[in-house]
């Protein structure tokens, strides 16, 4: 239960296949070895010890699997910075975790101005780049050509592997404790339950500080697959790099879906090579799958539900089962996956019947210590044993999971639960929308009302009761939004590519001293 195995092993059985492909940069599974040996003994020469952090602010890259690799072989804890973040933010998590290293490439040098005097714990920065270190940092390379390698420091177990924060938009972020126990038990789920295979070859196009990707991260690394790197997600450069590289395997988001499946390259460009699509992070409407299975239909489509807490996957619904027939289950997010228990409980924690909406729980390996300096609210997540998933949700009689939206997120108008997700599907069926949100919003008579916001394809409008009529041709009425706006420009992102809703709720409840009525 050691993340570094999966290296010492990729190394003995795959070590001249390509373990690395970043520009002209190819490395090899025994070539990796050894430069994480070497990056393990510079970081320990900054003086990191046995379980201090080290963080990383970067766009994906070679180097970011080499630090989540070398870290640990360190004997330190990794903490993955959002790249999204404002510089106030990332001060609050590298003094929160304590981290006494800073990585950071070329794309954030400009943090540093606006991050001095904001960093206490940070002894050290280092320089993830090409070009020469600036004045005062540590260039990377010199860390591994500096140094021989370093014997493995051995964690393993419950020993802490990595800090991984989550929240932030609705309040203060929190660390995720992982264990190597949890991260490795994780790998060990997903390689069957989404068949990768060791001639994998995984595109890391989503952020890698997000283990939405960390589930391939980990999980192709212990199968000794191959890693190929976009720095940030762009539709285009996905679909040249999966022609280019011949990529086998990916991650898109529902929003990256839709771009992708947007795009005007996608006929032209050879997909051929792919084999598996993993989605998830937040719900993908209906008519965006639909559309990618006719337009790549060779290629197999897994819908994965999880959380960071959950390192993070807790079921699946595998490409077999992606139909949208009276007997398909493509509306579920699938059933539980190998390793995890699951079920769905009502306020007080009693379990509740099939078909009944409540909150999602789980217990298995994969799930988290805790979070980072929070026991009280460590105790109140993982109360009785499971973890609570703030997700509301509900089971059929086969074992199937439907999410029917984050339990914070609900609607409450008119004394009736509405479901964002819900109203999201229905208008996203529309022929005009590209991207949709469906949040609350004040309304005097009705508490909230659900209210829709819509941006259209380029060259396509629709009006607000247009958009209203569609929806009440699909869902009940009282779930139909009873106002509509429109934007030109994308929607606000997460660095996991989910859209910030919090922002879009600011100026419906700006002056309010809380966010419901």
């Amino acid at each position: 239960m050691a993340l570094t195995q999966f290296i010492r092993r990729a190394a003995q059985v795959r070590r001249n296949d390509a373990a690395t492909v970043f520009g002209d940069r190819t490395r090899s599974w025994s070539a990796f070895r050894d430069r994480i040996a070497r990056l393990a003994a510079g970081i320990r020469g900054l003086g990191v010890g046995e379980g201090d952090r080290v963080a990383l602010l970067a766009n994906n890259s070679d180097r970011y699997l080499e630090y989540f690799f070398a870290v640990p072989w360190a004997g330190a804890v990794f903490v993955p910075v959002n790249t999204r973040l404002a510089p106030p933010e990332v001060a609050y998590w590298l003094g929160d975790s304590e981290s006494r290293v800073l990585f950071i490439d070329d794309d954030f040098l400009p943090f540093l101005p606006r991050l001095e005097g904001q960093m206490p714990s940070v002894e050290t920065i280092v320089y993830v780049g090409d070009g020469e270190a600036p004045d005062g940092l540590v260039h990377y390379e010199s860390l591994i050509e500096g140094n021989a390698p370093m014997e493995d420091a051995g964690r393993a177990g419950e020993d802490l592997a990595g800090l991984f924060y989550t929240g932030g938009t609705t309040g203060v972020s929190k660390g995720v404790m992982l264990s190597h126990r949890n991260l490795v038990s994780n790998a060990l789920h997903v390689i069957p339950e989404m068949d990768f295979q060791e001639d994998m070859i995984w595109l890391h196009s989503a952020p890698m500080f997000h283990l939405a990707d960390g589930t391939a991260t980990f999980a192709a690394t212990m199968l000794g697959g191959s890693h190929r790197f976009i720095p940030k997600f762009d539709p285009g450069e996905a679909l040249a790099a999966i022609e280019t590289h011949r990529v086998t395997n990916g991650l898109f988001v529902p929003t990256m879906m839709n771009m992708v499946v947007n795009h005007p390259d996608i006929a032209k460009r050879d997909l051929s090579s792919m084999r598996g699509i993993l989605y998830g992070a937040s719900p993908m409407p209906e008519a965006v799958i639909r559309k990618a299975m006719e337009l790549i239909p060779s290629v197999g489509f897994y819908h994965a539900y999880g959380q960071t807490e959950c390192s993070p996957l807790l079921t699946i619904l595998k490409p077999h089962l992606h139909t949208f027939d009276d007997q398909g289950k493509a509306k579920s997010v699938g059933r539980a996956a190998i390793g995890i228990e699951l079920t769905i409980r009502d306020e007080n924690d009693n379990d509740v019947s099939r078909g009944t909406v409540g909150e999602v729980c789980a217990r298995g390996p994969n799930v988290m210590q805790g979070y980072w300096n929070k026991p009280e609210l460590s105790a109140e997540t993982l109360r009785g044993g499971w973890i609570h998933t703030g997700d509301g949700g509900y089971m059929d009689e086969d074992g199937f999971v439907y999410i029917v939206d984050r339990v914070k997120d609900m609607i409450i108008s008119g004394g009736e639960n509405v479901y964002s997700a819900e109203v999201e599907n229905a208008i996203y069926q529309h022929p005009a929308v590209v991207e949709c949100a469906v949040i609350g919003v004040p309304d005097d008579k009705w508490g909230e009302r659900v209210h829709a916001i819509v941006r259209c394809h380029e060259g396509r409008s629709a009006t607000e009761r247009e958009i209203i009529d569609f929806c009440h041709e699909l869902i009940a009425n009282y779930k139909c939004p009873r106002s509509v706006s429109f934007r030109d420009e994308p929607m606000p992102l997460s660095g996991a590519g989910k859209i910030l809703k919090t922002e879009l709720r600011k100026p419906f409840w700006e002056g309010r001293g809380k966010q419901v009525h």
